[in-house]
Order: C-alpha cells, then sequence, then structure tokens
C-alpha cells in the first residue's frame, strides 16, 4: 500500500477524531481512490495514487464532507447567550476584581472563582485572563447543551435592548457633533485649568478658595499623586469627546473606560494614613477619620461599577454586531 495514502488517510482520521464511524469513512476513502487509481491508463503505480489523491482534494475538505452539519459545536440560537453570559460573568469577575484590590485580600467563591490577592498593575494583567476564562466557562456549557440536543430553555438576562429591537433614532448630524463638541470645549477648559493650578501649586485641591493665600487639602506628596491622577482622568474624558467629533466608534467609550478604571484603580490604592495637611488631619481625623474613609472608597466603588458597567454595555454591543455582520456574511 502507499505510504503517501496512508499519511494522506492518517490526516483524515486527525479531523474526524471522535466519530464512531471513522474507521467505516476511511474504508471508504480508500476503496475509492484505490478505484481512482485503477482506472487511468498504464499500472498501477504510486504516481497514480498520488493523482488520484490530489483530485480526491484537501484531507481537512474530506473530512468535512464526513462531518455532520446539523449539530454545531453551538446551535445558532444559543450564540448571543454566548456574549450576554460572558459580559455578565465578566462584570461579576471584574467587580470582585477591584473589591480585592481595595481590600487587599484574596476572594474565593469555591468552586466557582478564586481572585488572588492583587495590586493595581497585576489586576490590569488578570482581568483579561478572567475575560478568556468566563469566554471558555460559558461557551464550555453551552457546547454541552448544544450537544446534548434536547430543547434547553435557557434565562435571557434583560439588562439591555436586543439589537434588533432598536429603532434608529433620527439623524442630527450636527446637532450631535455640537452638544459633542461643548462636551469637548468644557473639559478641556477644567483640563487646563487644572493644569494651571497644578504648575503654580503642585495640587489641585485646596481648603479654601482665597487664591492669594491657598491652602493644600492634602501633604504635598500626597497631593501631586491625587492631583496628576485626577487630571489624567480629565484629560482622559478630554480626549475620548475630541475623538467623538471625528468617529462614533463604540471602541472609544471601551477604551476611555478602561482608563478611567484604571485610574480609580490608583486611586483607591493611596494610602489614607498621612494624607491630609497636618492641620487639616488634626481637625477633621479624629472626629471623622473613619466615615470619611468609607464614604470616599464607597464613592470611588461606586464609580467604578457604573463605569464596568457601561464597559459591560458597549463590549455587548460591539459582540452583537459583528455576529449580525457574520450571520449576514452567511
Amino acid at each position: 500500500m502507499s505510504d503517501q495514502l496512508e499519511a494522506y488517510l492518517e490526516e483524515i482520521s486527525h479531523y474526524l477524531a471522535g466519530r464512531a464511524e471513522r474507521e467505516e469513512i476511511l474504508s471508504e476513502i480508500r476503496s475509492h481512490i484505490m478505484e481512482k487509481a485503477a482506472e487511468g491508463p498504464g499500472e498501477f503505480t504510486a504516481a497514480a495514487i498520488e493523482k488520484a489523491i490530489a483530485a480526491f482534494g484537501p484531507a481537512r475538505q474530506v473530512a468535512e464532507r464526513y462531518l455532520d452539519e446539523s449539530r454545531p459545536i453551538i446551535a445558532p440560537a444559543y450564540k448571543r447567550y454566548l456574549v450576554r453570559y460572558t459580559s455578565l460573568l465578566f462584570a461579576l469577575h471584574a467587580a470582585l476584581t477591584v473589591l480585592a484590590v481595595v481590600l487587599k485580600k484574596e476572594l474565593v467563591l469555591f468552586p466557582l472563582l478564586y481572585i488572588p490577592r492583587l495590586s493595581v498593575i497585576d489586576a490590569l494583567v488578570y482581568l483579561p485572563a478572567a475575560f478568556l476564562t468566563d469566554l471558555g466557562a460559558v461557551a464550555l456549557i453551552l457546547y454541552f447543551v448544544t450537544q446534548s440536543g434536547k430543547e434547553v430553555k435557557l434565562p435571557w438576562p434583560k439588562f439591555g435592548v436586543d439589537l434588533d429591537e432598536l429603532k434608529p433614532p433620527a439623524k442630527h448630524f450636527w446637532l450631535s457633533r455640537v452638544a459633542t463638541a461643548l462636551g469637548a470645549v468644557v473639559m478641556l477648559a477644567i483640563t487646563d485649568f487644572a493644569l494651571y493650578l497644578f504648575a503654580r501649586h503642585q495640587t489641585i485641591f485646596f481648603v479654601n478658595l482665597d487664591w492669594t493665600d491657598p491652602r493644600p487639602l492634602f501633604t504635598p506628596s500626597a497631593g501631586r499623586r491625587l492631583s496628576l491622577i485626577v487630571i489624567a482622568m480629565f484629560a482622559a474624558s478630554t480626549l475620548s469627546l475630541l475623538i467623538k467629533l471625528v468617529t462614533r466608534s463604540r471602541w472609544v467609550d471601551v477604551i476611555s473606560n478602561v482608563i478611567s478604571l484604571a485610574l480609580i484603580g490608583l486611586l483607591l490604592t493611596q494610602p489614607f494614613d498621612g494624607l491630609f495637611a497636618p492641620e487639616i488631619a488634626a481637625k477633621v481625623l479624629p472626629k471623622l477619620g473613619p466615615w470619611l474613609r468609607t464614604s470616599v472608597v464607597l464613592s470611588l466603588l461606586f464609580v467604578a461599577f457604573m463605569i464596568a458597567l457601561d464597559l459591560v454595555k458597549h463590549l455587548v454591543v460591539i459582540s452583537r454586531r459583528k455576529l449580525a455582520q457574520a450571520q449576514h456574511i452567511k
């Protein structure tokens, strides 16, 4: 028997892995190739077999002819569930990650979830891996549901309308651009003013509004750190609005949300002890210290949660549009 034929059949066998009738299919393909090779004039040679294999087609395409297409890996009806379930699971994952960073502790939800103790930089590296894990877990569940062949009614979380339920709004191109431009001008003015204060006083946080004798709220080092983080948030919002004057891509919002979450994470990691200027600490901290710290942390977490929801919303819309485009092409 030709070594080339055996290698060809072995490659086809690889694509048919898991099929109970694999040996029958390989035997049928072998017979077809041998018959094809014997049809030509002259002796039954390796060249004739090679020509018959070439005519039969690439191994992957041949294997696909015998695969049962009636049951795909994930049923088309479940593809929307893949996007939405992954988004919900990742939103929970991201919120718990922020909580783990703030509390500086590991979180365990056995056997579903484990979040180690993370720094802000570790969390930024951890979240993409968490997203892939969530996507894989949801895809695996939907795969088993599809392969079971049973009618399974999955819950459809309704935290937003579907794309096919949306009615396109009336297009007011210049009106929307004017609103965005006004927002960009306001944010640009705020950012410039903050930069002016920082350049002059090395902080943007003050106790009083007397610019002839300003009294900083924080210590010099803490004031510089916090001021730079807040100015970076202003700058990111300004840049996002300026870019929206040119494009309405939701990726602009996604990137802006990711940057905002990262900067809020930096704010949450700043040490509270030694934060306020000495005269402020002596008056405020003895009475309001624990309450003030808790309220600030909860406020930042609430803002981060709202930004995370907005991020998930944009990712869901982008994913759904990609899916709709792919199905339209098919």
